[in-house]
């Protein structure tokens, strides 16, 4: 499979790092504006055609697949090209910036029966896959209550650098500059955390968003420091079970960690996973009465990147999809919405 790599930033090299260990996947291509950086990017990964524009990539076609790791705003026009050039495409998240593009996206890409997915990373973790395994299996009965959080430390830790001083970090921190806070950042991975995890389907949204003051007039050099730091939400799942999803960047002592927990009438799974590795405990049968947690074995489990280069030769669509993660932006849109309207939205009617 020979694929084209569009966008060549920072998450654009974990592409090709995972991508070009695939047997029988070859970097044939890479395209950005900067005709720089997408010339050491080729460079570096010994990719040998390099483009400018998205046009001229097209006009010389000699690609079977595509990853979009575009900036956000760029993911639905360049993906609409590609879906109609007859491009399967794996494209970052989000998909779109809101969910009406991100249900065009997934309309054209089904109107023209091309693979597509989308890079919801966390699926790579086999603990979420084994629990959603357990759920289906109905090892916990009837799921009552689901916990999810994804906990960052970055505002208060320097492990990834300064934020007062980096603009790769300040942007995340400004409306002005496109960012939608910790929602938009990381809230479409907690959330399908949480939903995929739990196998259920979102029914109504209820949300609140905070920014923290974090400088004077809260604003460092040309960034205003307006965008979410934290938010909170509860959820109402189609089977009934009530859902608390929370983020922060404020979370000292959490580098970057996801948690799950899913609670049943016959009993509970926790998923756990941060930058030391992966757990699954789950408390079930005989231990529900004391309440003993054994840790659980989940395997290993294909990533996306290997399931995407699969469903390109088969010409079988897999999850993923861009159409499963448009319902996702619906919520995140829904969620911005209940905050300002300080109200309880249904996900499964039409956008309001």
């Amino acid at each position: 499979m020979r694929l084209l790599i569009l966008g060549t930033g920072w998450m654009a090299q974990e592409h090709a790092r995972r991508f070009g260990a695939i047997e029988g996947v070859e970097l044939a291509a890479a395209v950005d504006l900067d005709a720089t950086r997408v010339g050491e990017f080729a460079d570096a990964y010994k990719i040998p055609k390099r483009f400018a524009s998205l046009e001229a990539a097209l006009d010389w076609g000699d690609f079977d697949a595509v990853a979009n790791v575009t900036p956000d705003r760029i993911h639905h026009p360049t993906t609409m090209a590609l879906v109609a050039a007859g491009k399967p495409v794996l494209c970052e998240k989000p998909l779109a910036e809101n969910f009406g593009k991100a249900s065009e996206m997934a309309d054209a890409a089904e109107a023209a029966g091309v693979v597509n997915m989308v890079n919801l990373t966390y699926r790579n973790v086999a603990p979420l896959q084994k629990a959603r395994q357990m759920v289906q299996a109905g090892e916990i009965g009837t799921v009552r209550h689901v916990e999810a959080s994804y906990l960052q430390s970055w505002l208060v830790s320097k492990f990834w650098g300064d934020w007062r001083t980096d603009p790769k970090w300040l942007w995340r921190l400004s409306r002005g500059h496109g960012s939608n806070g910790v929602l938009g950042d990381v809230g479409i991975h907690i959330l399908d955390f949480a939903s995929y995890g739990a196998a259920l389907d979102i029914d109504h949204v209820f949300c609140r968003l905070r920014a923290f003051d974090k400088a004077p007039d809260n604003r460092i050099g040309e960034y205003q420091l307006d965008a979410n730091d934290s938010f909170a939400m509860t959820l109402d799942f189609a089977n009934g079970a009530f859902g608390v999803v929370h983020a922060s960047r404020w979370a000292t002592g959490h580098i970057n960690e996801l948690r799950l927990r899913i609670y049943g009438d016959k009993g509970g799974i926790e998923v756990v996973h941060n930058l030391d590795g992966s757990l699954l405990r789950a408390c079930v049968g005989a231990n529900v009465e004391n309440a003993k947690w054994e840790e659980l074995d989940a395997g290993t489990v294909p990533t996306n990147y290997q399931r995407f280069v699969e469903a390109v030769k088969s010409g079988a669509q897999t999850e993923p999809t861009f159409r499963h993660a448009a319902g996702l932006q619906k919520v995140l849109d829904l969620a911005v919405v209940s905050d300002e309207k300080r109200a309880e939205l249904r996900a499964n009617a039409e956008t309001q």
